[in-house]
């Protein structure tokens, strides 16, 4: 039987991978607080983790709970024309602690999304002024994520320039 790594390198394309000079990936199997644990046992101090993790750690048991919970009522529904109510009552409960110049929530999934609606939302609102705008300042050594827009604001990456290049063409 083949390993976890080997049996992804076979069917799987990593971001920021070049395929045919890759290592072979670490297989996680499952996570427990801080930590990620391998096929064989080895644990890793998970210091990149995302969401709720980097807070209360893997397999919290408070947020499986709720999750198995919601997940019996409504997984998904696109939020294009869509709503429910989680998503109505954490953008209202929101609203009561942030600044009183903040009226609406706008979510996000993940990382990389946020980073193009944050690029979306400038470079419109510079348009909608009539001020158009061809720069976007990034940090040196970013890493935005691995969507279009969040790799050509990075400096993380091989087709950075490229991708540049045609936001400014």
């Amino acid at each position: 039987m083949s390993t976890l790594a080997a049996r992804d390198h076979a069917v799987l394309w990593h971001p920021y991978t070049q395929m045919q000079t890759a290592a072979l990936p670490i297989p996680i199997v499952r996570g427990e607080g801080a930590w990620l644990y391998t096929e064989d046992g080895t644990a890793y101090l998970d210091g990149i983790s995302s969401w709720w993790v980097n807070l209360h750690g893997h397999a919290h048991p408070r947020i499986a709970s709720r999750v198995a919970q919601q997940l019996q009522t409504l997984e998904h529904v696109l939020f294009a024309g869509f709503t429910h109510p989680p998503a109505v009552e954490l953008a209202e409960g929101l609203l009561e602690i942030l600044p009183p110049n903040q009226r609406r929530i706008f979510y996000s999934d993940n990382g990389s999304t946020a980073v193009e609606v944050a690029l979306k939302m400038a470079l419109q609102y510079h348009h909608n002024l009539g001020q158009p705008r061809r720069t976007i300042v990034a940090f040196r050594d970013s890493y935005h994520g691995d969507t279009f827009g969040a790799m050509a604001v990075s400096s993380r990456g091989l087709l950075r320039h490229l991708l540049r290049l045609c936001f400014l063409t």
